[in-house]
């Protein structure tokens, strides 16, 4: 359900913004009174949620990252007002209109030093089924109007912000997950054109068997045998390229599976359609080793995570 909270002393805000997002550090950046309001609702396991405030600044500091908290991306969008994110080492203007990514398991700093408004879209980070070490290197970057894809992106998600009191039921959790899909079309076309100027064959290669196995994965047949004939290699040479990922082949096929099955069991407008029916969909026909590697993953069958959505 749609709700705003407002703060109209520093102290409320410290609460209120933690307790809307992951623990942080607020602080005042000059002297004077201090507003603030937090809208927005929990679509599924995405949080869309627009801050306005006066000026301060939050930081998500290192003995803040062992709370426990599970891994998540926290989107930007500036509405007005302007922002600078820190994280990685590296330091952005957000001006309105442009976005940009962080990682809630690594500090970061965000300053607004004029009266603001923003979009915050925070959702786990496997949802958007990209390589998180790679995302790292794209932390606390603009993508604005002047971005192919940022074009169409950012606008749809200023739209977002304003239909958000009306946005309920199943047809915001659709949304919010469409939103979350959009942003990973873009990150994924920034990933491959950063493959495309790498040097490192080994890379690129990776990423070219990471996208076959997402556009097979409906597949129940899809297994390390068929990747690698599919991409001209040895067995061997298959396992090792994934061997530096940190996952087997087999593990990365699962993963993504999974993910798909949850989001589609998370989704009100596919209630209807038997659990076992979404396995099969992605690849995993047995309802038994669905209902065990699910539970493996998750920690409840995935009848059990539906009911909880």
């Amino acid at each position: 359900m749609y709700q705003i909270q407002h703060a109209d002393s520093f102290g409320a805000w410290k609460a209120l913004v933690s307790s809307a997002f992951v623990p942080l550090i607020s602080e005042p950046v000059r002297a004077g009174s201090f507003a603030g309001s937090i809208a927005g609702n929990q679509f599924g396991s995405v949080g869309v949620m627009e801050v306005e405030a006066t000026a301060h600044a939050v930081r998500r500091a290192e003995d803040l990252l062992a709370a426990g908290d599970h891994p998540h991306f926290k989107l930007n969008l500036q509405l007005s007002g302007r922002g600078i994110l820190l994280q990685d080492g590296r330091e952005t203007l957000l001006r309105p209109g442009e976005l940009a990514i962080y990682d809630t398991q690594r500090p970061y700093t965000l300053m607004f030093e004029e009266e603001f408004k923003t979009l915050v879209l925070m959702f786990p980070q496997q949802q958007l089924g990209l390589p998180v070490a790679q995302l790292r290197e794209m932390t606390a970057t603009a993508i604005g109007a002047e971005h192919p894809l940022g074009r169409a992106i950012n606008p749809f998600l200023g739209q977002l912000a304003g239909l958000l009191p009306q946005l309920q039921g199943p047809v915001g959790h659709r949304l919010a997950a469409n939103a979350v899909d959009l942003l990973g079309t873009l990150l994924a076309a920034e990933l491959h054109e950063h493959d495309e100027l790498a040097i490192d064959g080994h890379h690129r290669q990776f990423r070219s068997i990471q996208a076959y196995i997402d556009e097979h994965l409906t597949d129940p047949e899809l297994c390390p045998g068929s990747i690698a004939e599919s991409q001209y290699i040895s067995l061997r040479s298959l396992h090792k390229i994934f061997a530096q990922s940190g996952h087997t082949v087999s593990e990365w096929i699962r993963t993504r599976r999974l993910e798909q099955c949850k989001r589609d069991l998370s989704d009100p407008f596919q209630h209807h359609v038997p659990v076992g029916a979404v396995g099969a969909r992605w690849g995993l026909p047995d309802a038994a080793h669905f209902s065990r590697v699910f539970r493996a993953a998750y920690g409840s069958s995935p009848s059990a995570f539906r009911a909880q959505s």
